[in-house]
């Protein structure tokens, strides 16, 4: 885990490879709760049985489970302890290359492109790549941005 404290240490951190996180399995019950609190419940993700016939011989999970956690997996990777508030301020680009198959395991790589300075603070931007176990192609691929505000 790599832990950053100041603002400079996370400038300094800019085009970096940060690490990779620990392999998370992605069972049904989770994509179950998922569908219950978002009210998605889309056959493909929920009805296992008729998944079977469908066109990835099983369940999946929803696009938005996989980028909701990537915070997660971060934080098997990085912290933050900056003094000051950190704050979610969007996202810059998200993809879903490949379906993640219930069952499968993954992973994220973390990675800083660019750190921006700002009045108060500075605009970290996070690339996560969700990669999957035994697949070519990454679930998710998503870049982040998180305001650091001076504390």
């Amino acid at each position: 885990m790599r832990e950053f404290t100041t603002l400079d240490e996370v400038a300094a951190a800019a085009g970096e490879q940060i690490g990779t996180s620990d392999w998370v399995e992605i069972t049904q019950e989770r994509v179950d709760r998922f569908a219950e609190a978002t009210g998605d419940h889309q056959w493909i993700h929920v009805d296992v049985e008729r998944a079977k016939d469908g066109p990835f011989g099983g369940t999946i999970a929803h696009g938005y489970l996989t980028l909701s956690l990537v915070p997660w997996l971060g934080s098997m990777v990085f912290s933050l302890d900056t003094d000051g508030p950190k704050l979610n301020y969007g996202v810059n680009k998200v993809r879903f290359p490949a379906p993640l198959l219930v069952g499968k395991r993954v992973r994220a790589h973390v990675e800083f492109p660019d750190v921006a300075d700002l009045p108060a603070g500075k605009q970290l931007t996070i690339r996560y790549t969700v990669e999957i176990e035994g697949e070519p192609k990454p679930a998710c691929v998503a870049e982040t941005l998180v305001l650091l505000l001076e504390g």
